[in-house]
């Protein structure tokens, strides 16, 4: 199926899955008695007419995405109900898309013959991992051979594809991540979501981080495994469309995120690290006498220069202590996106991000 355009909107529609059987060591989403939730059809009609009035007019796309819970574990009349209102304002073109996540061992023929029946477009996989212990320690419920069936369908039934995998979950290594992303390569999905694990209140892994039997992993770490991730993903043309929780009241360290690699920007934590390392790759190549004291000039696109400065400068500060440099100026220039040009003394070089990363990904030892 073709990608929505890159200017859309999205209608986010909140969909507890309230009765959910499983009780995820990271999740704390109650159980009560029944598999329900407490949206109805009158609140999607009300909340797609909300976000519509809001929207310019012209050439966009609109997707109603259905975010909390396992959709497919909805009672179906439920699942019926709630579809019915965004199938028929796809049906008159109002909106453009549709999608749904849920829990891989909640997809069989019966369910995606309804999601096909309402027009769904796009199917989330919660995967978190495709290593069988990292799943048992998480009590997931489900195995790794449930993901590979259940991607297996979603993509004979014509659906668009979406993994979502979860870093650091207990049991987890930078090794298992990896493999869970090499896996996610070979089922070629539509797009991933990468959430690092944190410590949520009210959750039995809040239990283990008290008792200390659980170590979250630390924001340096994350972006370390995370880079590898994004590396990989970009180089075999996935798109990444989320790194890290979105930020809400909530979600924030000190209230209900009591521990864990938590970062209002994460996924420019990690953009910024990976022009670090593409910088730093490039300097390597020169003779420290050459370097000292020179002012390194780099021409980008204008949407790349945040990325490159690093957050508090961080990059730009960092490649000045190591490499001694004068200074480090950035100037915007009309580039494609994907190209850097880099001047050090009478040197110019031009740097095409798909090559660098190419070149990091072996150096890293990942291809």
């Amino acid at each position: 199926m073709k990608k929505l355009s890159k200017n859309y909107f999205i209608i986010p529609i909140f969909v507890p899955h309230l009765g959910c059987p499983h009780d995820c060591i990271f999740c704390n989403q109650k159980k009560i008695t029944g598999l329900s939730t407490n949206v109805a059809d009158v609140d999607v009609k009300n909340i797609i007419e909300e976000h519509l009035e809001t929207f310019p007019k012209g050439d966009i796309s609109i997707e109603v995405a259905f975010y909390g819970g396992s959709f497919t574990g909805i009672d179906k009349n439920v699942q019926k109900e709630l579809l019915s209102i965004p199938y028929k304002y796809k049906k008159k073109g109002i909106i453009n898309g549709i999608r749904l996540s849920t829990r891989p061992d909640y997809i069989d023929e019966e369910i995606l013959n309804i999601l096909k029946t309402y027009s769904v477009d796009t199917i989330e996989l919660g995967v978190q991992s495709l290593d069988e212990e990292v799943l048992k320690n998480s009590y997931r419920g489900h195995s790794v051979k449930d993901v590979y069936r259940a991607a297996e369908l979603i993509k004979e039934q014509g659906f668009n594809l979406g993994l979502q995998m979860m870093i650091g979950l207990v049991g987890d290594t930078k090794d298992k991540s990896l493999f869970t992303a090499k896996e996610f390569v070979k089922l070629n999905p539509y797009c991933v979501r990468i959430y690092p694990t944190l410590v949520i209140k009210d959750t039995y892994l809040n239990k283990m981080y008290k008792e200390e039997k659980y170590k979250p992993l630390s924001i340096d770490e994350t972006v370390d495994i995370v880079t590898d991730i994004l590396l990989l993903f970009e180089y075999y043309n996935i798109d990444v469309i989320r790194i890290g929780l979105q930020p809400t009241e909530n979600i924030q360290l000190g209230k209900d995120v009591i521990a864990g690699p938590f970062h209002p920007s994460f996924r420019q934590l990690v953009e910024s690290n990976i022009y670090k390392l593409i910088l730093e790759n490039h300097l390597s190549n020169y003779k420290k006498d050459l370097i000292t004291n020179q002012i390194l000039f780099i021409e980008t696109n204008e949407k790349n220069i945040s990325n490159i400065v690093g957050q508090k400068s961080f990059n730009t500060n960092y490649l000045v202590n190591k490499y001694k440099l004068e200074r480090v100026k950035i100037s915007k220039e009309d580039l494609p996106r994907d190209i850097i040009n880099i001047t050090l003394g009478d040197y110019r070089k031009t740097v095409s991000r798909k090559e660098a990363i190419n070149k990091l990904l072996y150096k890293r030892g990942i291809l």
